[in-house]
């Protein structure tokens, strides 16, 4: 098994990016292995930790095709639905209520 290299926080070599960096270029890992590591000192904590690719190595983002934004749609509404009282919030139902706000406080909403 081979060793990835370590660069700290800001002296990565150009040519690497993070996750987040290549889905803003547009472009995804596409199966690649991590390339490198990047590391941030904390003081009273372990370092944070951000994985590299290879730029020159990604490919473009797939295309959202018809039937991914329908299932996407989909499971956004059912999301909106309260499991109980069956009407549609009109917002996403919050995961710490498990309800609409109406059903979780009855006495404060009229």
């Amino acid at each position: 098994m081979s060793t990835v290299p370590v660069y700290r926080w800001r002296l990565a070599p150009p040519g690497y990016a993070t996750f987040r960096q290549l889905r803003a270029r547009g472009l995804r890992p596409g199966g690649q292995d991590v390339a490198a590591v990047l590391e941030r000192p904390r003081r009273r904590r372990g370092p944070l930790i951000a994985y590299l690719y290879r730029i020159d190595r990604a490919k473009p983002v797939r295309p959202m095709t018809p039937a991914r934004w329908a299932a996407l749609a989909k499971a956004n509404a059912a999301q909106q639905v309260c499991p109980n009282c069956h009407r549609d919030a009109g917002y996403r139902i919050p995961t710490s209520l498990g309800m609409c706000v109406t059903c979780a406080y009855p006495d404060q909403c009229s």
